[in-house]
């Protein structure tokens, strides 16, 4: 079936009319650089949007305080409350798929009133009083010292880490960082680490510029005590946090005295949510790509097709001969099937591999001149690969199909007649 003789012949066939056979190929060489492309250019403004959420654990939920908006329980319109730490251990408590329940305090502000002195050294920092599970929730790189722990919380200790944006702008670039004194709002903490994060927008400046401390000690120095000014809670994988939320909602309602209908006396921020509609975008935009691509392609396949069949007619004579002297008619149908694939598997890896190094020329153009707002890494994986290769396989089959039917429908005496 694979002999030397019928590859042989399929070269002899596609390679008669050279002009003809160019012209057939593009058409499947244009429908699958189409396809590459599409899916390329889908991938690169996922990764861009997708880069948006950072690391930060995308199965997590925020929740802050806010004024209620009805009276309960003798308590009357736009009261303000505060979470505390008994909010926290309830919904530990009583939601068991809760990975982590992490209070934070936050004060100061980015660009704001400065709030951190160093020396004569002055700057306005965001500083967030934290537990140490935060940083599984929003995964820092420690580049030097370390983060804080348990025991930090249990004694209290006076300890700060860091962004690398408040050590350029508080310290020398050559000055010794580990074991310094930073005043936050006149309350001194000395430094044990330094972090980055990775930045893919616009708001990178702002990450690096954050100083954490335990919420114990932030609590001590700045006289919160106990309350919490906001949560950062995430679900165990494979538990929705948006499935949980209305629930988590409603237990602190219920531990604040909050009306059940009031709905916005709890503001949240539910980051799985969001996350979830991105996905669902970028799968129809996929779905999309993979439509347009294939309408292109077929245009192609009818071309293949088409020229399969005035192939066909050429050799109508040959054929004759061929079943006259004996052949089955499942051999011609099969060289006329494998005559179509190749010429279809030809073009389109063709255009596979055109589409491979428009993209390499892409990322080398923003890697050179930094990534595009919303556009990062526009790639294809192995799978995209794989699938365009089974449709350029299925395609073939489709193309040669009716003209191998054509080829063995004739009668040997009549195509022995065929000028």
């Amino acid at each position: 079936m694979f002999n030397r003789d019928r590859w042989k012949e399929i070269l002899e066939v596609l390679t008669t009319n050279w002009f003809r056979t160019i012209l057939t190929a593009f058409g499947v060489f244009w429908g699958i650089l189409i396809l590459i492309i599409l899916l390329a250019a889908g991938k690169g403004l996922e990764n861009g949007i997708k880069a948006d959420f950072g690391n930060t654990a995308t199965n997590t939920m925020f929740v802050w305080s806010r004024n209620t908006t009805k009276p309960y329980k003798g308590f009357p319109v736009g009261r303000n409350y505060e979470f505390n730490l008994e909010d926290v251990a309830s919904l530990k408590q009583n939601f068991p798929k809760l990975l982590y329940v992490s209070p934070r305090n936050q004060l100061g502000g980015f660009r704001g009133v400065n709030n951190v002195v160093r020396g004569l050294n002055t700057g306005a920092y965001n500083v967030y009083g934290d537990y140490p599970d935060i940083i599984k929730q929003e995964p820092l790189i420690i580049t030097r010292g370390r983060f804080i722990n348990h025991s930090d919380i249990a004694e209290k200790r006076k300890i700060a880490v860091i962004g690398e944006g408040v050590r350029t702008g508080l310290y020398d670039p050559d000055e010794e960082v580990m074991g310094t004194y930073i005043k936050i709002q006149g309350v001194n903490f000395m430094v044990v680490g330094t972090y980055k994060k990775a930045a893919n927008d616009g708001d990178g400046e702002e990450g690096q510029s954050q100083i954490f401390i335990p919420f114990s000690a932030f609590g001590q120095a700045f006289n919160t005590g106990n309350d919490v000014g906001f949560m950062a809670i995430t679900a165990e994988d494979g538990s929705s946090i948006t499935n949980m939320k209305e629930g988590i909602i409603n237990q602190i309602k219920e531990n604040r005295s909050i009306h059940p209908e009031d709905t916005r006396a709890v503001g949240n921020f539910d980051i799985y949510e969001r996350y979830q509609r991105v996905e669902s975008l970028f799968g129809a935009m996929k779905l999309i790509a993979y439509f347009v691509g294939i309408l292109v392609l077929l245009s192609g396949i009818i071309g293949v097709s088409n020229i399969m069949l005035i192939v066909v007619k050429e050799r109508t004579k040959e054929i004759g001969i061929r079943r006259a002297l004996g052949e089955d008619p499942w051999s011609i149908r099969i060289q006329v099937l494998m005559e179509s694939i190749f010429l279809t598997m030809i073009s389109g890896m063709a255009g596979i591999c055109i589409g491979a190094l428009f993209i390499y020329g892409v990322n080398a153009l923003l890697d050179a001149n930094g990534p595009v707002d919303m556009f990062l890494n526009p790639s294809v994986s192995l799978s995209v690969v794989t699938i365009a290769l089974v449709i350029l396989i299925v395609s073939g089959l489709l193309a040669g199909f009716i003209p191998a039917q054509s080829a063995i429908k004739a009668r040997p005496i009549d195509a022995l007649r065929a000028e």
